[in-house]
């Protein structure tokens, strides 16, 4: 039983949740700032429940889409070398065992959007988003810009948790969401950024494969470039969060000129003639800067 497990969380990466989690908590908490203001008398349980819907919600559907994404390219994961070893194509896990792990985490996640009732936009734009995540894991076959869908995927989710923390308010007040849209382009900008970095390594069995990516349309060194854009854009837009709302400010520009630094020794650690360290560039410096943003804007809403 605990080695099954262990194999499903290794099939859906799940440490790597770390990835996203930290900007659904950040604008979480932005949100919650602006309704407390609103709304002081919610009661302690009313947040316990909103904070466990958003964990719950985030960590559900990663894993639906990111066991939809084995199952599906299960083939091709066997015919690439750097692949090879996954849980399907060594048969470590069968396929009616991811599809039953796709199917109870896409059940999971729609019914854990339940946990925002009365405020019924979670669980009305449950299976649309459901939908795009799975999506996700067709699109290297028909658009090199797959990198920029996986970003979109993980940028819904400071969308998605300020939607679960301020409702119907959205509606209403369209502006109300600016903080969260500038949140959701940094993030999509910064993931397509790494992804394309990460996706270099299959350059050459994309392109034999007739598989759509940047590295294999752009080359390589082109491909670097263009990651390049996608975090100088993902910079911009989290030096403009501080502009949509006076509840961040200093800590978080701050933050956000490490968060640069980082980003630029990412983008050093990976040329074109050497791929050697792209490992250590894309989970040593990316868990890192989730992490770090959040301490920023955790320290501009509680302690400025």
């Amino acid at each position: 039983m605990a080695a099954t497990l262990r194999s499903y969380l290794e099939l859906v990466r799940f440490s790597h949740t770390i990835f996203a989690m930290p900007f659904a908590i950040m604008s979480g908490m932005i949100a919650a700032r602006i309704e407390v203001a609103e709304n002081p008398q919610l009661s302690a349980f009313h947040w316990l429940k909103l904070a466990i819907g958003i964990v719950v919600c985030m960590a559900t559907a990663r894993t639906a889409a990111m066991a939809f994404n084995r199952l599906v390219d299960r083939e091709i994961d066997a015919r690439n070398p750097r692949t090879a070893d996954r849980h399907l194509p060594k048969g470590l896990l069968s396929v009616s065992d991811v599809q039953r792990l796709v199917y109870s985490s896409s059940v999971l996640f729609i019914g854990s959007t339940l946990l925002f009732l009365p405020n019924w936009l979670p669980a009305t734009l449950s299976l649309p988003v459901l939908a795009w995540l799975l999506g996700y894991s067709y699109a290297k076959r028909f658009t090199p810009f797959a990198h920029v869908w996986l970003g979109t995927a993980l940028g819904l989710t400071p969308l998605a948790a300020w939607i679960a923390v301020r409702g119907p308010a959205v509606l209403s007040n369209p502006s109300d969401i600016v903080p969260a849209c500038v949140l959701a382009l940094a993030v999509t900008a910064w993931v397509a950024g790494f992804d394309t970095i990460y996706a270099c390594q299959d350059a050459a069995f994309d392109s034999n494969e007739h598989l759509q990516s940047l590295p294999a349309r752009f080359g390589i060194k082109g491909a670097l470039y263009i990651s390049g854009f996608f975090h100088l854009l993902a910079t911009v837009a989290l030096l403009a969060l501080p502009q949509t709302t006076p509840l961040v400010g200093i800590y978080t520009t701050s933050t956000v000129c490490g968060i640069a630094v980082l980003l630029v020794v990412e983008h050093l650690l990976v040329s074109s003639r050497d791929l050697s360290r792209i490992n250590q560039a894309f989970f040593t410096v990316n868990a890192v800067i989730g992490l770090v943003l959040l301490a920023g804007i955790s320290a501009d809403l509680w302690l400025a």
